[in-house]
């Protein structure tokens, strides 16, 4: 892992007064570059090949003479043919020579050696580096062991054999590597009957269904907290903010739901099983009196991140909650960096982000006031690994 020190070397050499905001060319990029936009910075978009026309021709920037933006966001497109090209040397020597602060999304821990960027990215990233490996599901210290060390409600997991209600089946997609395989099941037999289907038909492996994390579903709405955690903040100011909340759609479980229950009946065996693929976003608000009890998860997440893999959270996560009949809610998943749902707030910002800032507050411009803060208060090594 790159130490505090390695990153202040480099830091050294940054001229402040030129920081650039860039991002993997995916996943929330278009948010992390409005909101650099807005807070005058200029943005580069490292764009796959095949990829890149979202970024180097759509969302373009154009710039007055007198450096304004009056169109688009994204003032340079890199394009790579891969994306774990920049950890080339060469690549990363020119990164630094940009003063580019890399702003991580799930696209730059899906395409690049999750090893590598703890030890080999040697450009400054904004947030904590050392807490991007708990997305890894199964894997030692992930996610799942931190919310248990910190005491916070997560679905109870249960072995196969005892599923006597619905349950969610959490594995990888075997013919999309970076999707889920998820199925629901609410007993034995049908986790059976289900997983032999999936088998059969290549969506799932073997041995992903051997290791795969299998918990009780809870029956109610999906809230995506996208909170952000301030180290700069000073005299009273809270350093927990949640900016705001949204949701997914996910195909083709959203195009089932769509059906009358008699159609649902009658689809045949190929379209009878759902995917859960992300396809999209949209806001949400939460009822006022659950409010205090997000910002209380938020809060435990950042005292066990900090006492876990100190100095923890830094900047924008994402707790991703549901809500049972009694309005408790339970974590299922969790993003330690820019959440995937903040591009629905991008521009016209967060509900609960407008009312605190009193201004258009999105993730993305919230972190690049971060880091405009951090050169104003000469403490941008703070919110940098």
């Amino acid at each position: 892992m790159l130490s505090q020190q390695d990153i202040a070397n480099v830091l050294s050499g940054y001229d402040h007064l030129k920081i650039r905001v860039g991002a993997i060319a995916s996943h929330s990029a278009l948010d992390i570059f409005d909101g650099a936009i807005e807070e005058g910075f200029p943005t580069v978009a490292y764009a796959q090949r095949g990829r890149e026309l979202t970024y180097g021709k759509y969302f373009a920037s154009r710039r007055a003479s007198t450096g304004r933006v009056s169109r688009g966001i994204v003032d340079r497109t890199l394009v790579l043919d891969r994306f774990d090209e920049i950890l080339d040397e060469e690549f990363q020597h020119r990164m630094r020579e940009r003063n580019v602060i890399l702003i991580p999304n799930r696209s730059l821990t899906s395409y690049v050696d999750l090893a590598a960027i703890e030890s080999n990215l040697r450009v400054p990233l904004f947030g904590s580096r050392s807490m991007l490996r708990i997305e890894d599901r199964g894997e030692e210290g992930d996610y799942y062991d931190l919310l248990a060390k910190g005491g916070l409600p997560t679905p109870e997991r249960v072995e196969p054999k005892d599923i006597d209600q619905l349950c969610i089946v959490k594995l990888h997609h075997a013919q999309k590597p970076l999707e889920r395989g998820f199925f629901t099941a609410s007993s034995f037999e049908e986790y059976e009957r289900k997983s032999e289907q999936l088998l059969d038909d290549g969506v799932i492996l073997e041995s992903d269904l051997e290791g795969a994390r299998v918990e009780k579903y809870i029956i109610g709405p999906v809230f995506n907290l996208d909170f952000f955690h301030s180290t700069l903040a000073i005299d009273d100011e809270p350093r927990l903010e949640l900016l705001g909340i949204d949701w997914r759609f996910e195909s083709s479980l959203d195009g089932h739901v769509r059906l009358p229950a008699q159609q649902q009946l009658e689809l045949n065996t190929s379209q009878s099983l759902p995917e859960m693929t992300v396809t999209g976003h949209s806001i949400a608000t939460l009822r006022e009196s659950l409010l205090e009890r997000a910002f209380d998860l938020g809060e435990r997440f950042i005292d066990v991140a900090a006492r876990i893999h100190p100095p923890g959270i830094i900047g924008p996560f994402c707790l991703q909650t549901c809500i049972d009949e009694d309005l408790n809610f339970y974590i299922y998943d969790v993003a330690p960096r820019v959440g995937g749902g903040t591009n629905a707030h991008m521009s016209w910002g967060h509900p609960y982000g407008n009312v605190l800032w009193r201004k258009p507050m999105s993730t993305g411009r919230r972190v690049a006031m971060e880091i405009r803060r951090a050169v104003e208060m000469d403490r941008l090594d703070e919110v940098l690994s």
